[in-house]
Order: C-alpha cells, then structure tokens, then sequence
C-alpha cells in the first residue's frame, strides 16, 4: 500500500509502534509496543499512567513539525512508527478535566468570556476545527454533484454522512435531558424546551463527551493518534461502557491510546486491549 502523504510531501504516520521512555522518574525504562487499533494503560495510582501519557503527547508534538521520527527524541522519549519512513504525524489530546483556565490568565484574555474551564477550551478550539471541516467537506460534495454522474452524488452522501451521524449520536446521548443539536447552524448549538444553549452551558460531562465527538468527527476519518487521560471521568456508566466503540465507528484509523481506572470502558470488548504499566516496565 502507498504510503500516506500530506500536501508537502512528507510521509505520514499512520500509528505509534512502540514508546520507549528512558529513566521515568530517574529509576523506571518504559518500552511499550503499541496495537494498531485501541492500547489501554491501567495500573494503580501513582504508577506512572498519566505520566506516560503526557511524555508520549509532548513528543508527538515535538515531532508534529516534520522530523525524523525514528531517531529525534525528546527528553528520552523515543517513538518508532508505522511506516518507517514517516516523517510526520498527526494527533489529538483529549483533557478530561474540567479544571478552571488558570494558567496565563487564559481565561481573561478570551474573546469568548463563556470560556472559563479547560473543557470549554477545548470545546472553543473545536468549533474553528468544525467550521474549516464543513468548508472541506462541502467543497468536496460541491465538486462531486458537480461531475453529474450516479457514482458522483453517491459518494456525496457518503461525505456528508459523518457529520449527520455525529449529530444523531450528540441527540441520542443527551435525549435524556431533552436537548438536541441545531442542524441549521454552522456552529455547535443545541436547543432545550425552546432555549437556545451553547456548549459552555452544558454539564461537565455533557461537554466532555462533545469534545470526543467532536476531536474525532473532526479527523475527517484520516489516521490519526488520539491520546485519552482517564476519559471515564464526569462520564455515565452507559456512556463509558459506548466510548470506544462510538470512536471506532466514527473513525476506525484513529489509534487510541488511553489510560483509565473504568472496568466499565474496559469491559465492551477490549480486555485484551489492557497493558498494566508493571508489563511494560523494566
């Protein structure tokens, strides 16, 4: 199979194959090799979950740039990829927390003074992303309409698909509460009991799992690393029990790399999935 391109040429990383992180915490060797499709890190607490996890998104955005992947390393993180001529990859981090904009008084230089927690954060540099991702998408379903063949609008109701069904499953997770996204806007707003309500007004897990939808809508079904730190957090059971398997329906290139404390997240399929951070230590 050809390998996978960007504008510039580059190659690009289609999944991480193995994590290595020398002297964690001055006394541990981290080697991790890593499954194509979904890698669940457990381990009890004070063990080094999130710790790998966040050295893993420091050095994949040290090398989101366009570097050698497989000889750079970043403070004794080394990544080999799949392929091995990579020289770029693509990633999303999801935060789960929703902890209040503290650092760099983030909060009082927003545009946007409904941006007050790390969740809404996310969910701000989100609504850009789906704007520029309805342009594309429309730009492809125009030029596609536009061939005036069968197979050419076929193939546009296969692009628009994603976001019609990133809209059912927003309404379906949150019917309970009685609100429902606003198909005729561009930007994510829902509508509750005639009431207009931005994301920032959502609860904190509401907002959470908007962002997961969100990140992984937005990936345009291209590979893609997505890293996920204890995502269960604010999370109903039932909607633990469905996060892995809603990722993978929306994109099944997305590499998910999680940690987690949830037998509920575990338990839809993936216990051979799990990697206890003592399996990997040496």
């Amino acid at each position: 199979m050809e390998a996978l391109r960007n504008s510039g040429g580059e190659v690009r990383a289609e999944y991480v194959r193995r994590i290595e992180i020398e002297a964690l915490w001055g006394r541990k060797h981290i080697v991790w090799d890593l499954r194509r499709d979904v890698n669940i890190l457990s381990g009890v607490n004070g063990i080094g979950k999130s710790t790998i996890l966040n050295r893993t998104a420091e050095q994949l955005d040290y090398l989101a740039g366009g570097v050698d992947v497989n000889v750079k390393e970043l403070e004794g993180v080394k990544m080999t990829f799949y392929p091995e001529e990579a020289t770029t990859i693509h990633f999303d981090v999801i935060r789960s927390f929703d902890r209040p904009l503290f650092h760099s008084n983030l909060a009082e230089k927003m545009a946007d003074k409904n941006v007050k927690t790390e969740l809404d954060w996310q969910l701000y540099q989100l609504q850009r992303r789906y704007l520029d991702y309805q342009v594309n998408i429309g730009n492809r379903i125009i030029e596609l309409l536009s061939s005036g063949d069968e197979e050419g609008t076929l193939k546009a109701a296969e692009v628009s698909y994603p976001k019609r069904r990133f809209q059912d499953l927003a309404d379906e997770l949150f019917a309970e509460t009685g609100k429902k996204i606003v198909r005729s806007k561009n930007e994510i707003v829902f509508e509750q009991d005639g009431e207009l309500l931005l994301p920032y007004r959502l609860s904190s897990g509401e907002k959470q799992m908007l962002v997961i939808l969100l990140t992984v809508l937005v990936q345009d079904k291209q590979p893609c690393v997505l890293l996920m730190d204890e995502p269960e957090v604010s999370l109903h059971i039932e909607w633990q029990q469905r996060i892995i398997s809603i990722i993978r329906e929306m994109n099944p290139q997305a590499q998910i790399i999680l940690t987690t404390h949830s037998p509920a997240v575990i338990m839809g399929g993936w216990m051979d999935a799990v990697t206890e951070v003592t399996d990997i230590t040496i």
